[in-house]
């Protein structure tokens, strides 16, 4: 057993607890950081269950941590992708409408787009459509050039190497699930599966397991964590000669999903989905993945009820298409007519953690819970993975205004 002391404890390695502790080792070079991950690899949930795409910041409301930290984070990631040599491509992708009805949301988009300083956008029409996807079918749509792909897992393992780069003491250790928090007077014993750690200061960035790691630290939340099942789709050899990058629908306004899309991979492959079912397992990586602990909590708060007796319409449909391939094809051929069902075969899902409030809202922006020596970061919204570096550094910069870091 172990009990060493560290000025700083990340709790979390996916790629915003790993971007965090990357920045204050830039903000707090004299600070000794450990990151503490439960998993035998970083980057274990969200972050490598994730589609891939490098956002461009369109879709978010003008002013928002999320518009601001996706468009900046998302040049700072670029650059950083080309200074470490890890691969990527800003292929640009078309956002299209297929009917009337979708025109006057799509308006708001590109204005969202305009006042979020996303460089390169443009309405395009049914022919230009045509032009930058043969095979998709809209009347209108918008062509963002500035949006691109990668593997967040490198550059979550390229945060990791930074990090012990610094030379200083800091460091990520794996396989060390955090059990528990005691108070030593000043400083904090972070209790682990393999040894119990000091720290001056707690961050806690846990992503699918944010609110029960806020709770064992005794610090109040009203929000709870649900977990959001995405199911996929691969195109085949033969589909994939229908999509040459990224295509995706008109959000649904009221959701904060973006639709079943299509896109290509950076490793190869080119994949389609995902949908967005609740799920009986925040960790379960199967459509009948079930834990008892996270099904009993999630029913035992009152905000997943509120939650589902406004959304039931939504659920239900999503939910036909997690079992059924003819209704998740229906949902494609949407955007492309000419798929079939041997274009597309199933492959992986990903879970995303969605916080909501007691009145069933989901949590839209930034929530971090402050308390004595510690602040947990309840919800770090998509497009977290894109806008990891200026959410690390937004972390880390209230981190030193509230510990009072010197």
């Amino acid at each position: 057993m172990s009990h060493s002391h560290y000025d700083i404890i990340i709790v979390g390695g996916g790629i915003v607890g790993l971007a965090t502790a990357y920045k204050m080792t830039l903000q707090n070079p004299n600070k000794s950081i450990l990151v503490l991950e439960k998993e035998k690899e970083v980057a274990a949930h969200q972050t490598s269950h994730n589609s891939g795409v490098i956002h461009s910041g369109i879709y978010y409301k003008p002013g928002s941590y999320k518009a601001i930290n996706c468009v900046a984070g998302r040049r700072e990631l670029v650059e950083f992708a080309k200074q470490y040599q890890i691969p990527h491509d800003i292929c640009g992708k078309i956002i299209v409408a297929t009917h009337e009805g979708e025109l006057a949301h799509m308006n708001k988009v590109f204005n969202n787009g305009i006042a979020n300083d996303v460089e390169g956008i443009e309405m395009i029409n049914a022919a230009q459509i045509k032009e930058i996807e043969p095979h998709c079918v809209g009347i209108s749509g918008i062509w963002v050039p500035c949006t691109g792909i990668i593997d967040y897992g490198d550059v979550a393992r390229k945060y990791v190497e930074l990090i012990h780069a610094k030379n200083n003491g800091s460091k990520v250790l794996l396989q060390h699930e955090v059990i528990g928090f005691e108070k030593k007077g000043d400083t904090t014993d972070v209790i682990t599966s393999k040894g119990t750690f000091n720290g001056n200061y707690i961050v806690s960035c846990a992503g699918l397991q944010a609110d029960r790691v806020t709770k064992k630290d005794k610090v109040k939340t009203d929000s709870a964590i649900v977990g959001f099942r995405g199911d996929y789709y691969d195109l085949t050899e033969k589909g994939r000669t229908k999509v040459k990058n990224l295509i995706y629908p008109v959000p649904n306004p009221q959701f904060p999903f973006l639709g079943v899309h299509f896109t290509r991979m950076i490793k190869g492959g080119v994949e389609c989905g995902p949908n967005a079912v609740f799920v009986f397992d925040r960790e379960g990586y199967s459509k009948t993945a079930f834990s008892f602990k996270d099904t009993a909590e999630a029913f035992g708060f009152k905000g997943t009820w509120k939650f589902f007796a406004k959304h039931w319409k939504f659920g239900i449909d999503e939910y036909r298409g997690a079992f059924s391939k003819a209704y998740f094809l229906k949902r494609l051929r949407t955007l492309i007519p000419d798929l079939q069902s041997d274009d597309i075969e199933p492959a992986r899902c990903g879970i995303r953690a969605m916080a909501l409030s007691p009145e069933g809202n989901m949590l839209d922006d930034f929530k971090i819970e402050f308390q004595g020596n510690s602040m947990h970061v309840i919800n770090s919204p998509s497009p977290a993975a894109t806008a990891s570096l200026a959410y690390g550094n937004e972390i880390a910069t209230q981190a030193k205004a509230f510990f009072k870091l010197a």
